[in-house]
């Protein structure tokens, strides 16, 4: 495997070519139907180390993979040393896809997304969560043994999802972390159902949403302070697998990753899965907590164009997540001799829905082929697949991945819905491949 070329080096070695390629260039680099002209080709081949086979159908705009990264691991506690960290205040980190080939996830390579600190320091003896809000019948509390010890446990493989997971690649650019592919993962997950919890306090015939509080601190060390208390319909709330949780893969959670209790809605933004669980309340109207309304994961209603201005009435909030995909196998940048077939594989999910379809394209998805697909572990699963490639000729490949779900939704070869924080972005993923 050789390292592949960053857009550092790219500049260093052609300056004034790289400017032209990676951000729209002139027409000396573009034609006139929006592809990459044939002097460009060459050139950016020469960087590549090889022609850039089928670059005819290399789409407008797209920046070949082989330059998209430079890796900055940054060590995290409890975590792996490869993690990407894109903030250090509050902590958030993703992981770089050949880190998620493993079919459950394994904690130390679970993406970190925080709004704020967490707890310094947890006595989980002590640990206590309240049932509270309008409409509930009976106010109650739990400590976290009377938890596990009055409720049936369950444990379910679910997938979370940052909203803003794919945010670096929108035009114009939206404020916040700049997520790549790595804010998802899909772990195992032990603990009650909510439903049994909500149950035994009561459920008044109103309820029609849940909202969470967390024991984080405010960026500002106001302790007056929330940082973020979102929730979901009751609709969601009251599945089989919507869990309050303590463990992952049998082990109490990471504190990065909500430690000692923590709520789990797969298939949905992992905003709503709240962290360091204090508190849950049974609502009359949709929750209101910080981080509930405004353009906080929220998207517009309708199509806009790339830029618009949205009025805070038009955005809608995000549920279910799109259908994606991911190439866990192998890592981008590989080489491979002529004639040599190539294995790939990696998962995909599909929100509240399941994963129909996945292909892949050699071709810039001028074809497709099909791929194996394994049916989830449960509900809310990733789904794993599979297939081998073979390669025509020497020279700079691409493989893309794409994914349909059970309704027929397919994800899109670009960058989808602009929005103006960045959220649902499911273009398909790709890695490069050199053939020599």
């Amino acid at each position: 495997m050789k390292k592949r070329i960053g857009l550092r080096k790219l500049y260093q070695q052609y300056p004034k070519q790289a400017g032209q390629w990676l951000w729209g260039g002139s027409s000396s680099s573009l034609s006139r139907r929006g592809f990459l002209s044939k002097s460009a080709l060459l050139s950016m081949g020469a960087v590549l180390g090889g022609p850039i086979v089928f670059g005819k159908q290399l789409p407008a705009g797209i920046i070949p993979a082989a330059l998209l990264h430079e890796e900055a691991p940054f060590e995290i506690p409890g975590k792996h040393p490869e993690l990407v960290v894109l903030n250090d205040r509050p902590v958030n980190a993703e992981t770089p896809p050949h880190l998620l080939d493993d079919q459950i996830t394994p904690a130390d390579k679970l993406f970190i997304r925080n709004n704020g600190i967490p707890p310094q320091s947890v006595d989980a003896s002590q640990w206590v969560l309240t049932i509270d809000g309008e409409s509930v019948e009976r106010p109650q509390s739990y400590t976290l043994a009377e938890l596990k010890e009055k409720f049936t446990q369950y444990t379910y493989q679910l997938t979370l999802e940052c909203g803003g997971n794919g945010r670096s690649e929108f035009n114009p650019p939206a404020r916040g972390n700049q997520w790549t592919t790595g804010a998802v993962g899909s772990p195992e997950w032990t603990g009650v159902r909510l439903r049994d919890v909500l149950e035994d306090a009561g459920i008044k015939s109103d309820a029609v949403y849940i909202g969470y509080y967390g024991n984080d601190s405010h960026l500002s060390g106001d302790p007056e302070k929330v940082v973020i208390s979102r929730g979901v319909p009751m609709s969601k709330a009251l599945e089989d697998e919507s869990l309050i949780a303590w463990a992952i893969n049998g082990k109490d959670l990471p504190l990065m990753n909500g430690y000692p209790l923590r709520l789990i809605f797969g298939g949905w933004p992992a905003s709503a899965s709240g962290k360091w669980l204090t508190r849950i309340s049974v609502r009359n109207q949709v929750h209101d907590g910080p981080k509930m309304g405004g353009y906080s994961y929220r998207v517009p209603c309708k199509p806009v164009a790339p830029g618009t201005v949205v009025p805070e009435e038009d955005m809608c909030i995000i549920e279910s997540m799109p259908v994606k995909s991911l190439i866990t196998y192998p890592k981008t940048g590989g080489r491979l001799d002529l004639g040599q077939s190539l294995d790939i594989r990696g998962h995909a999910w599909a929100g509240d829905l399941s994963v129909r379809t996945v292909e892949f394209s050699i071709d810039f998805g001028s074809t497709w082929q099909p791929c194996q697909l394994l049916p989830p572990k449960n509900r809310l699963a990733w789904q794993h697949w599979s297939a081998t490639a073979n390669f025509p000729e020497k020279g700079y490949y691409e493989v893309w991945a794409r994914a349909t779900d059970s309704k027929g939704n397919a994800q899109p070869m670009l960058v989808p819905g602009w929005n103006p924080r960045g959220y649902l972005n499911n273009a398909c993923h790709r890695i490069a491949v050199m053939v020599v």
